[in-house]
């Protein structure tokens, strides 16, 4: 059984048991989190598909940690004319457990 919910402006599958990093949300590490604009089921009797969301699916999910992804450098140059920009960003993130899929 998987689903595909929608989070951060983005669409992730999850299935229970998955552990997946998503854009930063509100809480510490144990809190529960759901997951309400889920996009698609699926299990052993079909596929269902929401217009744009099912109603009444929800993902329930548990906050594992908090934390930055690597530094990444922004450079800027413009050839032959002295204008140089470096810029140094990490961005936040959630990684989340996935403990159950209810439709």
């Amino acid at each position: 059984m998987y689903a595909v919910i929608a989070t951060g402006g983005k669409q992730y599958r999850v299935s229970v048991g998955d552990e997946i990093f998503i854009e930063k949300l509100a809480g510490e590490a144990g809190d529960a989190v759901k997951f309400s604009e889920v996009l698609m089921v699926s299990d052993d009797n079909g596929t269902q598909v929401g217009t744009p969301t099912l109603d009444g699916a929800a993902v329930e999910a548990e906050i594992v940690k908090q934390g930055k992804q690597k530094k990444i450098i922004v450079f800027k140059y413009k050839a032959k004319k002295g204008f140089r920009r470096k810029k140094g960003h990490r961005q936040p993130y959630t990684r989340v457990r996935i403990n159950a899929i209810n439709v």
